[in-house]
């Protein structure tokens, strides 16, 4: 049975789980050790990265699609919600955050900003809070941008506006 390859073209945007949102710039043929590969070339223009990504193993890394307006009303419900803190560790937390933000799951990275937002009048973050905070509210951004066609800019407004609305 061949797997079915996902009907990713140049020009989508997609969601790569690791890096948050690419787009396709082209499919290319290239011979690695001897065997002739198809590959997603995707450009992560923000980062100034460039992934070539096997056709065959996307769907495996979890590569998909941008969300659905319905998920994005969803994780932005999600941000409306109280924040959920474990009394874990920190560091186990941190791993659990990590791995939302790296599931390229729009919801789980809607989760994570929603635990980690601060109000100006709440307690410090540390540095590692922050960082994961930011790379959440970056990936969330940059999801809802794509598929609103907004800039980053209002859709990280939309986003701020909503936590405010929360912490309110």
């Amino acid at each position: 049975m061949t797997k079915k390859k996902p009907d990713f073209r140049p020009n989508d945007y997609v969601v790569y789980p690791a890096h948050g949102v690419g787009q396709i710039v082209s499919i290319e043929q290239q011979e690695i050790a001897g065997i002739s590969l198809e590959l997603f070339v995707i450009s992560f223009e923000k980062d100034k990265m460039t992934l070539r990504v096997p056709t065959h193993k996307a769907e495996e890394i979890g590569m998909r699609s941008l969300s659905s307006p319905d998920v994005i009303t969803k994780a932005m419900t999600t941000l409306k919600g109280k924040a959920k803190v474990k009394r874990a560790m920190w560091s186990r937390r941190a791993q659990e955050y990590e791995q939302k933000i790296n599931s390229g799951d729009l919801i789980a990275i809607a989760e994570v900003v929603r635990d980690l937002h601060r109000s100006d009048d709440q307690r410090e973050q540390s540095y590692s809070e922050r960082q994961l905070y930011e790379a959440a509210l970056e990936r969330l951004t940059r999801e809802i941008a794509a598929v609103s066609g907004d800039d980053e800019i209002s859709a990280s407004k939309k986003v701020d506006e909503v936590l405010t609305a929360r912490a309110a």
